[in-house]
């Protein structure tokens, strides 16, 4: 039985055991004059009976499925002569694989003996973890659930417990959102200080010439390769600036308009049409700038008397993504404009100020904090954006602020540096993690920045 499969059997018998637990409380409760008598209401103790059947038998076939593997690999390679097992992890675990693919009969195990036996006791493990693991799930689920049944009383405090449960798995999910974050922070932290160990960090921060490929041969050229990030930092920057010119003044503008000029019926067409924009996937809109936007850039230009102007380049993709990155601005200004209090308004409509005169000397100062908010998560959206800058763009390391030649960003670079099959012990891999480190920096910067313009600004409206 599948682990899916197994799951659903559980979930049935969640389902039985509230209809069970809920329907005993009732009939408990009917000679003591109804359930008024009971402590809490009959759905938390269905939902108590539903807690004990589900989370022990669930608890189960998470760690079982965990380490079902480790445990069953394990035990295989343990059999088998130290000539497979003495190897690198590499050549372990291509050994594995032809074990398992004769297991399942896709190759001939006759040409490797050795391997047969180790085939049919990965079999027979494999069949009897999976019965032990359905065996034991259900009937742990099933005591849970008689369990349940017979604790259930008229005294029972099942809406405290239940709250108790329900708290218990908040703290879980917060806690397994931490430690993912702290995860991402040390797995790049480490890869990035094993290349820091390869390339010198100041020639990592402050070289100009990006070309990471390293030859196979000490005699080819450029084996030593070159790893200064300076081209990437000042392509996303330039990029990013050129976004955030677009869609900072077309975002806020189009989100005062909504807020304090436009009637019901225009702001509930035109917002959600606004927001369209953010759905749309960002290949769509690197085919745009690429087919698009990045002719049209060089036909103007080329018109006006500029020569040599790239196909691909900086402007190009900038504007596309501005137009991408628009419903960030919009909605979330939106949204901080309307809550800012109708009280300042009408004291400022009674001062006599017209309505622009509130809105830029009383309005937009108070929101401005989320505004704020707003564009900073739309900068770090354009900072990380990938698929615009490959199409429009290019992937040339030019270290240049024309916005009319090719560049290249930071996240661009990581995606060609991960492309294909990888070993992480060369600096032109590794390196990919060094520039994951410096835009989560940047990134964290930015919502430090956020967050010191809220607390500044918002103790002046509060």
């Amino acid at each position: 039985m599948q682990t899916s499969t197994l799951i659903l059997f559980v979930l049935a018998l969640t389902v039985a055991a509230y209809v069970l637990g809920r329907q005993r409380s009732v009939q408990l409760a009917q000679p003591l004059g109804g359930i008024k008598r009971l402590h809490s209401l009959p759905n938390y103790y269905g939902l108590m009976a539903a807690v004990w059947t589900s989370i022990p038998a669930l608890i189960i076939v998470a760690v079982w499925s965990g380490m079902e593997t480790t445990v069953i690999t394990g035990t295989v390679l343990s059999t088998l002569p130290d000539a497979y097992t003495s190897v690198s992890e590499s050549q372990i675990s291509l050994t594995f694989s032809r074990i398992r693919n004769i297991q399942l009969g896709t190759i001939d195990g006759s040409q490797y003996p050795d391997l047969v036996q180790a085939g049919e006791l990965l079999q027979r493990l494999t069949e009897s973890s999976q019965f032990g693991k359905v065996a034991l799930t259900l009937v742990i689920s099933v005591l849970g659930g008689a369990y349940a049944w017979l604790r259930t009383s008229p005294r029972l405090r099942a809406r405290p417990q239940f709250e108790v449960v329900l708290k218990g798995f908040f703290l879980l999910c917060s806690t397994i959102a931490i430690f993912t974050t702290i995860g991402i922070i040390l797995s790049v932290l480490f890869e990035s200080i094993r290349f820091f160990q390869s390339i010198p960090f100041l020639d990592f921060v402050f070289g100009t010439k990006w070309s990471p490929q390293i030859a196979i041969r000490a005699d080819q050229v450029g084996s030593s390769g070159a790893f200064g990030a300076i081209p990437l930092f000042v392509g996303t920057l330039l990029i990013a600036a050129i976004a955030l010119l677009v869609a900072v003044p077309l975002g806020l503008m189009s989100a005062i308009y909504l807020s304090e000029y436009a009637n019901s019926k225009v702001r509930g067409v035109v917002k959600p049409l606004l927001e369209v924009l953010a759905g749309i996937p960002t290949v769509v809109y690197g085919f745009f700038a690429a087919l698009t936007m990045a002719p049209l850039v060089r036909d103007f230009f080329q018109g006006i008397g500029f020569d040599g102007v790239s196909a691909e380049s900086a402007l190009a993709a900038g504007l596309v993504m501005g137009i991408m990155i628009i419903p960030f601005v919009s909605s979330l200004s939106d949204d901080v404009i309307n809550a800012v209090p109708n009280s300042l308004r009408d004291g400022s409509y009674g001062l006599g100020a017209t309505k622009s005169e509130t809105i830029r000397q009383v309005v937009f100062p108070a929101a401005l904090p989320g505004i704020m908010g707003g564009v900073l998560l739309a900068a770090s959206r354009a900072i990380g954006e990938t698929m615009i800058v490959v199409m429009a763009a290019g992937l040339a390391a030019n270290l240049t602020v024309n916005p009319l030649e090719a560049v290249t960003t930071v996240t661009v670079q990581i995606a060609t540096l991960l492309v294909g099959d990888q070993e992480f012990d060369s600096p032109k891999t590794l390196a990919a993690f060094a520039l994951g480190l410096m835009l989560f920096i940047t990134t964290l910067l930015l919502n430090i920045v956020a967050m010191s313009i809220v607390k500044r600004f918002r103790e002046q409206y509060d």
